[in-house]
């Protein structure tokens, strides 16, 4: 796959290219540019998208230095990337952590967003989630962890025990977790959780924004159900919209219907309805 370097460090990206107006997706925590596999069939006969694994993620550029991870870093990497591939201008969606990345570049660099789809995410820290993403940190500190493939197995394993607490997941979700999962580094894991749980609320620079808006979230994501509706109360004209029968990730647990509605808001966007 190809690489884009910027500052250094080698992103990985897919792009299906061509004349078209961009969309730039950003994966979550433990995932990479997979994640979109089912949308993509979907937007490019009328969109060039462009896809990136974040540092630590994917067949990007590890690195044990934790201030790689923090969230506004990736946000600026992410940016360089868009530069260097002279995306001047795009859609910008991101998924679960994807979407506090995209938050920091919806914010930092609004000239160069046309539109904004942030799916299953908060731009606020999640006392539970993060009281979660600490308990896993440690404990996966407290066992030495070696770095590589047979290191991340017994994280994943750490990570599944404690999503399964919350009731049974369907066995093809866990084999897809999996594989996205043992892709990204230990250092990743580790200070992508430190940097989630320890950030400051982006709502107040939310409420700044005049950018066309889709905030998506699964009807049985509980921790994020209510912080969609304050983003979706923050930023002025925004559009939230429910997924029936979606978890965390509707991008591939209910593509159809996710499809469905993003196809909605980037027509109307484009047709300078939503501009």
């Amino acid at each position: 796959m190809p690489h884009v370097d910027v500052d250094g460090l080698k992103l990985n990206y897919r792009d299906t290219s061509g004349d078209n107006p961009a969309i730039v997706l950003i994966h979550g925590y433990t995932g990479n540019t997979r994640n979109w596999a089912l949308n993509i069939p979907a937007l490019r006969e009328k969109y060039r998208c462009v896809s990136f694994d974040l540092p630590g993620h994917g067949e990007s550029d590890r690195s044990e230095d934790a201030t790689v991870y923090s969230l506004e870093a990736m946000s600026e990497r992410v940016v360089g990337a868009m530069k260097a591939l002279d995306i001047e201008r795009a859609t910008l969606m991101g998924h679960s952590m994807g979407g506090m990345v995209s938050g920091y570049i919806a914010v930092n660099h609004t000239e160069m967003l046309r539109a904004l789809v942030l799916v299953d995410t908060a731009a606020e820290p999640l006392a539970e989630r993060s009281e979660l993403r600490r308990r896993l940190v440690g404990a996966v500190k407290a066992i030495e962890t070696e770095r590589g493939p047979g290191g991340m197995e017994a994280v994943f394993d750490l990570h599944l025990q404690a999503a399964t607490e919350a009731g049974p997941l369907d066995d093809r979700f866990v084999t897809l977790w999996r594989e996205q999962f043992l892709m990204t580094s230990l250092d990743a894991y580790i200070h992508c959780a430190e940097a989630m749980a320890g950030r400051e609320t982006l709502i107040p620079r939310l409420r700044e924004l005049s950018l066309p808006t889709l905030i998506v979230c699964g009807e049985n994501d509980l921790p994020f159900l209510q912080a969609s509706h304050n983003m979706n109360e923050a930023i002025a004209g925004s559009e939230l919209a429910i997924i029936t029968g979606a978890g965390h990730s509707p991008t591939f647990e209910t593509p159809a219907a996710f499809n469905e509605v993003l196809l909605r808001f980037l027509s109307r966007v484009h047709a300078g309805a939503a501009v």
